[in-house]
């Protein structure tokens, strides 16, 4: 009994525990990654509709918010909500921006490929067309490397005339490690945004990788409940152009 006891008592303490931690990480009050400004001097956020309505003047001002990248679609008909309203706002206040689209394992690229054409308008000054590549949320076809090679190229395919630029390639690691680990000539040419929230990835692979996703719970003045934030590679000359009068000021 006492045996029973002892192991009741330490399986409650230790579910304690577990349930503060999680509600801890959720609400953003425990963080695994906290790059500094000084290694990482441009960061970002990604958002969608989940964040409501962003004060994006007050997002602007502060010093981790370089750049903003905005989901604008979803597989062949889905239109973000908040995506035009986010678009014109953060653009107003002067961040530098990129929209993604979240790809479905269950319609055509092509038809993906229409529906970013049909909401994204080309503009000077901003990243490259994104993608985002995970399983978490999408449908239940599991496609194969064959078949998800050939609908991702045909969704750049489509892209290309008006989006000729190297496309960044979202990705969480099992997605990476399901097809793109020793298949990337499969596959378009790509910047990686690797996700990565317990551990940074090393800077050593910074000519592997980009973007760097670091948390899912962030704050930020300016935006109610959690937001992804994210750091820019710093040995990453690719998108520097678009920072250079901001790294002058």
């Amino acid at each position: 009994m006492r045996r029973a006891a002892r192991w009741t008592i330490g399986a409650t303490a230790i579910l304690t525990i577990a349930s503060a931690a999680y509600f801890a990480y959720d609400f953003g009050m425990l963080r695994f990654n906290n790059p500094s400004l000084s290694r990482y001097p441009i960061q970002g956020i990604d958002v969608s509709h989940h964040q409501g309505d962003i004060d994006w003047k007050t997002v602007a001002s502060q010093a981790n918010v370089r750049f903003a990248i905005m989901k604008a679609t979803e597989g062949g008909d889905h239109r973000d909500s908040k995506f035009a309203e986010n678009w014109q706002r953060a653009g107003d206040a002067g961040l530098v921006r990129g929209a993604y689209h979240f790809f479905t394992f269950c319609r055509p690229g092509k038809d993906q490929a229409q529906n970013v054409l049909a909401t994204v308008s080309k503009e000077p000054g901003t990243l490259p067309i994104a993608v985002d590549l995970e399983f978490v949320g999408n449908c239940n076809k599991i496609p194969t490397i064959e078949e998800m090679a050939a609908e991702v190229n045909a969704f750049f395919v489509e892209l290309k005339g008006t989006f000729p630029e190297k496309p960044i390639f979202y990705v969480t690691q099992e997605f990476f490690d399901q097809y793109l680990k020793g298949n990337e000539s499969r596959f378009p040419d790509h910047y990686l945004w690797l996700r990565s929230v317990f551990k940074e990835p090393r800077p050593e692979e910074c000519s592997h990788w980009s973007i760097w996703q670091f948390a899912d719970n962030g704050t930020l003045d300016g935006i109610q409940g959690p937001v992804d934030l994210n750091a820019l590679c710093a040995s990453e000359t690719g998108f520097a152009h678009l920072f250079a009068t901001a790294a002058a000021n």
